[in-house]
């Protein structure tokens, strides 16, 4: 499966904003790196990495195809096993190739892409952001099985330079076979597959509304779901599709019945993934700087809290902006840092010692709203803001609290 998507909407596969801040000593940090394995290097400028999952079925792998070559090259004895290691890292650099072409794509676009991970059931592109068009939504979801297909043609025409039968021809043709399954797997039209966004790309073109085609392609994707968690089974029992080992008995019919489950349950919750952040996309626009803001009353450095807090409350102000002589906003009084002040104390606490000084990224115009409001709001973590009119004059402060809360309220909104 392969899994092709934007940091709200992951989508998983084979082959296919939350602004947080910590504040320490006034200082937020910086955003944690976004790992999740062992980090393999950074093609495009874009980090790949490889999940602990990935050793499990590259294990699994290993065991079966080296099981297969037991009884294709009885001579290769133990040898075997190191050939069947070789074909899983193989296999897994054709998914690599698969998400890249995804990567590629999206950069062209101008979307950026978080990072590309290797994982149990294939691979994930982590794309940031929504495409903008029907067009562009197909073309970004097509070029992986694309790929996938010309690798499938590329060792298919490899297989002509070498002899059948040999450590060569047996690696070249499992590539073939298994980039071919990887390419129609991912072309199902059902999400989280890349064939589920080619339909979404297309009910959205032809209806006029992305939603529409998340809608239509996510309920496809869990059909699909139950149709592999029966459907398989019964396939691999009837000898359609044959086991791992050529019997379909013991063993064999649980680890069958076990991966039709695993792969149902990863396609039916990326199918309702999907739906989620498709409606939270669908209410980013209620998410308004202006709306979400808090009230504040300006206050210098010197003045002590208390008598900040009591001008506040007579304003209906929850928010106090640190301003100089002239009245410009030099900080915001952190709502944590007051919290943590007692009250017996704050007659002798001046503001300044509780404010974090404000830089260019702390100051978000009023206007800012939906997936713009998001960005600014991960470029510069912070746990305060100072919301800012076009003239520039102080409009209130803005929490990442807010924000969140705005968030959950959103997703938590019936499903459509």
């Amino acid at each position: 499966m392969d899994e092709s998507g934007d940091s709200g909407r992951p989508q998983p596969g084979a082959g296919g904003t939350d602004p947080s801040a910590a504040p320490d000593g006034g200082k937020p940090k910086r955003p944690a790196d976004p790992g999740g394995g062992l980090l393999m290097g950074r093609p495009f400028g874009v980090p790949v990495y490889v999940a602990p999952s990935w050793f499990v079925v590259a294990a699994l792998i290993t065991w079966v195809f080296g099981g297969q070559l037991d009884r294709v090259l009885p001579e290769l004895g133990g040898a075997r096993y190191l050939v069947a290691l070789f074909f899983a890292i193989a296999f897994y650099a054709s998914v690599l190739v698969h998400e890249l072409a995804h990567t590629v794509a999206a950069l062209r676009y101008k979307l950026p892409v978080r990072r590309i991970q290797l994982q149990f059931f294939g691979g994930v592109s982590e794309i940031e952001k929504e495409t903008e068009t029907p067009g562009r939504e197909f073309i970004l979801a097509f070029v992986g099985p694309l790929l996938s297909l010309v690798l499938g043609g590329v060792f298919y025409g490899a297989m002509r330079f070498v002899e059948p039968g040999t450590v060569p021809g047996v690696l070249i043709a499992g590539l073939m076979i298994s980039n071919l399954i990887v390419a129609a797997f991912n072309l199902l039209p059902g999400l989280p597959l890349d064939g589920g966004r080619m339909l979404r790309a297309i009910v959205w073109k032809i209806t006029g509304k992305p939603m529409s085609g998340t809608i239509a392609a996510a309920w496809v994707g869990r059909g699909l779901a139950v149709t592999v968690l029966i459907g398989l089974p019964l396939l691999t029992h009837t000898g359609v599709l044959g086991s791992a080992n050529g019997d379909i008995g013991g063993v064999e019919t649980v680890m069958d019945a076990l991966l039709a489950a695993i792969l149902a349950g990863i396609i039916w919750t990326g199918a309702g993934n999907s739906l989620r952040m498709a409606r939270l996309r669908e209410h980013l626009p209620d998410l308004r700087a202006r709306t979400l803001t808090r009230r504040a009353v300006p206050v210098e450095s010197a003045t002590p809290l208390s008598e900040a807090l009591r001008r506040a409350n007579e304003a209906g102000a929850r928010a106090l902006v640190v301003v100089d002589g002239q009245g410009n906003p030099k900080g915001v009084v952190r709502e944590a840092a007051i919290v943590g002040v007692p009250e017996h104390r704050r007659p002798w606490v001046a503001v300044s010692g509780l404010a974090q000084d404000l830089t260019d990224g702390m100051k978000v115009p009023a206007e800012l709203a939906g997936e713009a409001l998001l960005d600014r709001l991960k470029a510069t973590p912070a746990t305060e803001y100072l919301v800012i009119e076009e003239t520039g004059e102080i409009y209130g402060v803005l929490s990442t609290a807010d924000v969140e809360r705005a968030f959950v309220k959103a997703m938590a909104r019936p499903e459509a």
